[in-house]
C-alpha cells in the first residue's frame, strides 16, 4: 500500500508531493526513462504530444507488470525546456495518479536525442 506523506503547513500544489510511504513489502518495479516516442520510435512533434506518449509508455510498462498509475511511488520528469512545465502539466494530467507520487521534476540540457524533449522514469511498488 502506497500513503502520501505531506506534512502539515507545506504549500497545496498540483505538482508538489512531498513523500510516498510503502507500508507493506511489495514488488518494486523500476522504469527506466521513457520517452515521447510512438511504437515506431518516431518522436513527437511537441511538447503535449511528447507528454502524452512518454506517460503513455510508462503505463505500457505498468501493465506490462500487472500494475497501473496507481502504483506509482515515485516519479522522476526531466523536460528540456522550462518554458514546457505548463504543457507537459497539461497533457500529463489524468495519465499520471492525483494526487501524484513523491515527484521530482528536472529541466536538463538535453535527452538521449536532440529531438526529444521529455523523459519520464519511475518506481512503483505494488
Amino acid at each position: 500500500m502506497i500513503e502520501m506523506v505531506t506534512p502539515e503547513g507545506f504549500p497545496s500544489l498540483p505538482y508538489l508531493s512531498p513523500g510516498a510511504l510503502v507500508t507493506a513489502p511489495q514488488r518494486t518495479l523500476y522504469i527506466s526513462g521513457q520517452v515521447g516516442v510512438d511504437a515506431t520510435g518516431q518522436a513527437g512533434q511537441d511538447i503535449a504530444e511528447q507528454a502524452r506518449l512518454a506517460t503513455a509508455n510508462v503505463n505500457a510498462v505498468l501493465a506490462a507488470a500487472g500494475m497501473g498509475p496507481g502504483n506509482l511511488a515515485k516519479v522522476t520528469i526531466y523536460l528540456t525546456d522550462e518554458a514546457d512545465v505548463p504543457a507537459f502539466m497539461e497533457a500529463a494530467a489524468g495519465a499520471l495518479p492525483s494526487p501524484p507520487p513523491a515527484t521530482t521534476l528536472l529541466i536538463v540540457k538535453g535527452l538521449a536525442g536532440p529531438n526529444l524533449l521529455v523523459e519520464i522514469e519511475a518506481v512503483a511498488v505494488g
